[in-house]
């Protein structure tokens, strides 16, 4: 058993938006309150954010981060979380059946965002509101002064505007689960709306109107269609949403799951295309998959959650090693049509089925998912080379011809790098792989990372946060112009390249 990677320069996909390696956070559970924020904490500053994650969003180097859902924002008004803290209500929040206490709101959540190095991705509610409340947050947001909303801004201590420069057009509006929820015709005659006097308001912005909440609704990929038709000249992205478990504790399948990501991307670029031929258009729609992750292991336990609760513990998946190794694939797939996924939001960011874990009063640690998702994003920038890949195949139950090998090279001219991102699928065995660089010329491997373990179930947890973590005694080496390694079994492998 081996496989075989060529890897030209010439042969390109496209060049890596550095937004692809967005995150999320939504007012859900300890995602905010007792997640990037808790005052009193031993590492919080002034404003009552955690250093000790701040510090791990820092090491991942996340771009952009969506806020403030999710379902969460179909019942939101934004103006419960703006002005004085001690004059904000308290609401019950019907999307997740808890109390929102408003502590933190738009502004502090742009405050969290610069200390974090990162911008933020504004969602506007289009459940229970519209037009009028999304040209009105702009305002607020983006406008210098000297009008309403940018004045109030002014009022609560942000001279300068925000200038946000993304902004989602609601949430999961085809789901039956989503407030406000809507037929295509009726989401996208909002969105078109919504879209356009947004933009009279600040023509910079970038608007992502909502694709279908994920691959199996009933009304894939016609929901698209629709809302392409509707709102093409006004919008810039079209959004995804996917979410994978091992429910089935079918490990093989599981890890082949990334095929159906493939496929769910591949379907919607055809659709957008489709739409821009129809309206003989210039402009090409670009994804946004602003919701992915593998999220299961929580479904039990948020079942017994007593409603009506300020930020009880929802949605928190303690994440193993053969989630990493998905979670590896996934941002393989995407990379792999850089050309159009041009941004994407690992949902989420903190505690909330999340790659950073914390307790309340206490310490912060790394999940086994962390890893794949710091590596791409601090080496996959760049272009995206499109390798020939032969790799011997293996059969599960919802995919066939499932390649052992699921790899990615991404060049930075810039750095005079070349990375290859490659999983092992294969449970028991090591895959030789051979990887021809020689179009590249000369070059030297600085570093060959390895993330595996011999227990898929292994976990990152409190008592234990270091018990699935990387190293880097990965054994890639140069031959012949090229590369000869051994990719351990079930491993997320990371070869760094340095061009002469």
């Amino acid at each position: 058993m081996k496989a075989k990677m060529i890897v030209d320069k010439d042969f390109t996909i496209g060049e890596v938006d550095k937004r692809i390696y967005g995150s999320f956070i939504e007012h859900l559970g300890r995602a905010v309150y007792g997640g990037i924020y808790e005052p009193g904490h031993a590492t919080a500053d002034e404003q009552g954010f955690r250093g000790d994650v701040l510090e791990m969003v820092k090491g991942i180097d996340v771009p952009i981060v969506r806020y403030p859902g999710g379902n969460f924002v179909s019942g939101y008004n934004w103006e419960d979380g703006i002005g004085p803290v001690e004059l904000r209500p308290k609401r019950l929040e019907l999307a997740w059946r808890t109390i929102e206490p408003n502590l933190i709101g738009l502004n502090e959540f742009v405050d969290w965002c610069r200390k974090a190095n990162t911008e933020p991705m504004m969602a506007v509610n289009l459940g229970t509101r519209g037009p009028d409340e999304a040209r009105q947050i702009v305002e607020y947001s983006n406008h210098p002064s000297g009008s309403y909303w940018s004045d109030l801004r002014v009022q609560h201590g942000y001279k300068q505007p925000h200038g946000i420069k993304t902004w989602c057009l609601g949430n999961e509006m085809d789901g039956p689960w989503q407030i406000g929820a809507k037929t295509a015709v009726e989401y996208g005659r909002v969105a078109a709306e919504s879209a356009k006097v947004m933009k009279w308001v600040d023509p910079s912005i970038e608007l992502v109107a909502c694709g279908s909440s994920n691959l199996n609704m009933p009304t894939f990929p016609e929901w698209e269609r629709t809302v392409l038709d509707l709102s093409y000249n006004e919008i810039d992205y079209l959004s995804l949403h996917q979410y994978y478990g091992n429910r089935d504790k079918d490990t093989a399948n599981f890890l082949a799951q990334s095929m159906g990501m493939d496929s769910f991307i591949n379907t919607i670029i055809a659709t957008c295309d489709y739409m821009q031929a129809k309206k003989r258009s210039k402009k090409k729609i670009h994804l946004s998959f602003d919701e992915w992750n593998v999220w299961y292991h929580s479904n039990d336990a948020d079942s017994h959650i007593e409603p009506w609760t300020v930020a009880p513990p929802q949605l928190e998946d303690i994440y193993n090693h053969e989630d990493a190794l998905l979670v590896g694939s996934m941002l393989i797939s995407m990379l792999k049509r850089a050309d159009r996924v041009k941004m994407a939001c690992l949902a989420q960011l903190v505690n909330v089925i999340a790659p950073i874990m914390t307790e309340t009063g206490g310490a912060a640690w790394k999940q086994t998912i962390y890893y794949p998702y710091m590596h791409t994003s601090i080496f996959g920038r760049g272009t995206v080379l499109a390798p020939l890949v032969s790799s011997p195949k293996y059969d599960a139950k919802d995919y066939t011809d499932v390649p052992y090998l699921d790899a990615v090279a991404v060049h930075n001219e810039e750095a005079g790098e070349v990375t290859v991102f490659a999983v092992n699928r294969h449970l028991s065995e090591s895959l030789p792989l051979e990887i021809d660089l020689r179009s590249f010329g000369d070059f030297r491997i600085t570093e060959h990372i390895v993330l595996e373990h011999d227990d898929l179930k292994a976990a990152n947890t409190k008592d234990a946060p270091n018990r699935v973590t990387p190293h880097t005694r990965g054994n890639a080496a140069k031959d012949n112009g090229g590369i000869q390694a051994s990719l351990g079994k079930a491993s997320w492998n990371v070869i760094r390249v340095k061009l002469a």
